[in-house]
């Protein structure tokens, strides 16, 4: 499952660029300090999958750690993507590639 992982990591980020949802500058460690799902009441979705989900899971990936058993973003992304309509259904369906993967389904 790690290679599958790995590539998934790397079109979600290919895809944030691709997408304009990249930032080149990380939030401050205040921000990167909630304590809330997402950290949705400091990051932005897009920042959270960049500076947290990222590292987090090329972290336990290269540590050869176990990786989430179920996660669930696609519900969130879903919402806080609603304003860009279709243009971000690509990201959405990597999304929900992840979710899936990490949770054993496919």
């Amino acid at each position: 499952m790690s290679d599958a992982v790995i590539s998934l990591l790397v079109q979600l980020e290919t895809e944030l660029k691709q997408q304009q949802l990249w930032s080149y500058q990380p939030p401050d460690t205040l921000a990167m300090a909630s304590k809330m799902p997402f950290c949705c009441d400091t990051l932005r979705l897009e920042q959270w999958l960049q500076f947290v989900l990222l590292p987090r899971l090329t972290a336990l990936l290269r540590a050869r750690q176990p990786l989430p058993a179920k996660i669930s973003v696609l519900p969130y992304a879903e919402e806080a993507f609603k304003a860009h309509g279709a243009r971000l259904q690509p990201l959405l369906q990597l999304i929900k590639r992840i979710d899936i993967t990490l949770s054993g389904e496919v």
